[in-house]
């Protein structure tokens, strides 16, 4: 018996001359994407006529077709987005798709006619058209205005403006009529404010000696008067 070396086998079956390849191709939104195809040109009689089509290569021509040419020029085209730029005299059939999107994504097949039976070049491409990505070091500026915890330490780095409330001018404290123009000003009002409350104390303690002392000798006086006129 004869055993496989392989759990699974993929049979391709092609017709003799004929060539079928598969390839991805990657692109982004909005460029252009380039989808190769080529086939061998040893001179002039070897230019053949092409298809490009949007599906798998079929039996014969290309399924959707969207650009023709003759092997010389471009005969036909869906739309001026699908464009040969190679040089087509040399064999080069590379499909450009201008400004790509992702409804350009899908299979394509590039069909070579090359005279004979079953020797058409078949070669089926898979298109990929990804969204583009967005940088994640593009600079996003944000504004807001933050304030630190009560009790926190750490100065934020926004301007903050705080507007205190005002204060009435009965709660505000009056240490004098006439606000001082420095400190030695000040300095001098509150020593006389303080030598004005000692010096009080000591006046009437004064006044009030001198009219003891009045009384005394008027009393003395009239006791000097009784005993004269008693002798």
């Amino acid at each position: 018996s004869f055993h496989l070396p392989c759990a699974q086998q993929l049979f391709v079956l092609l017709s003799p001359g004929s060539t079928v390849s598969e390839l991805i191709v990657i692109g982004d939104v909005g460029q252009d994407v380039t989808v190769p195809c080529h086939y061998s040109v040893r001179n002039k009689k070897g230019i053949t006529s092409m298809c490009w089509g949007r599906e798998r290569c079929p039996s014969s021509k290309c399924s959707r077709p969207i650009i023709w040419t003759n092997g010389w020029r471009v005969t036909e085209q869906h739309s001026s987005r699908y464009q040969l730029r190679g040089d087509l005299h040399t064999g080069d059939v590379s499909l450009t798709i201008v400004n790509a999107t992702e409804a350009d994504s899908g299979i394509y097949c590039c069909r070579v006619e090359i005279p004979g039976l079953f020797n058409d070049q078949l070669i089926n491409r898979k298109v990929l058209v990804r969204k583009a990505w967005i940088s994640a070091a593009s600079p996003q500026t944000y504004t807001s205005e933050q304030t630190s915890a009560p009790g926190s330490t750490s100065e934020s780095s926004s301007p903050v403006t705080r507007t205190w409330p005002p204060v009435s001018a009965s709660a505000a404290p009056q240490t004098a009529s006439t606000p001082c123009s420095g400190s030695s000003d000040c300095l001098d009002v509150a020593a006389n404010l303080q030598n004005t409350s000692v010096s009080l104390p000591s006046q009437q303690r004064s006044e009030r000696e001198l009219y003891i002392g009045i009384g005394s000798c008027a009393a003395l006086l009239l006791i000097l008067i009784l005993a004269l006129f008693l002798t």
